[in-house]
């Protein structure tokens, strides 16, 4: 037998290969959909944007109010979100494509510097 053949040292640090990628989270309940619809009830101006499924995260919905103030939940794919958009009348976005809206940023920063007023 030669140095690296069988179980040598160079066969020590070789990383596996993934095969394939498991996502660790949890699915969509009834409750993240019970929530997201709340918030859309309760807002104006409110848009949602599928976030693609991740080797952590399962596909999530982020629906943003015309004020800047987000939500995020589990949905059960691309196809549920969109279906879930279209039954309530907002808008739906795929973030790879649009990105994320500036008031959600803006959003973001008066929380920061402002926190006693969330």
């Amino acid at each position: 037998m030669t140095y690296g053949e069988g179980l040598g040292a160079v066969g020590l640090f070789r990383r596996r290969k993934r095969t394939d990628a498991v996502s660790r989270d949890r699915v969509a309940q009834r409750a993240d959909l019970d929530h997201l619809e709340s918030f859309v009830r309760t807002r104006r101006g409110v848009e949602a944007y599928i976030e693609p499924r991740t080797t952590v995260t399962e596909t999530t919905v982020m629906l943003i109010a015309g004020d800047g103030e987000w939500t995020r939940r589990r949905v059960g794919s691309p196809e549920e979100a969109r279906r879930f958009a279209h039954k309530l009348a907002i808008p739906i976005y795929d973030v790879r494509l649009m990105g994320y809206p500036q008031r959600m940023r803006d959003y973001n920063e008066r929380r920061k510097r402002r926190p006693e007023l969330f």
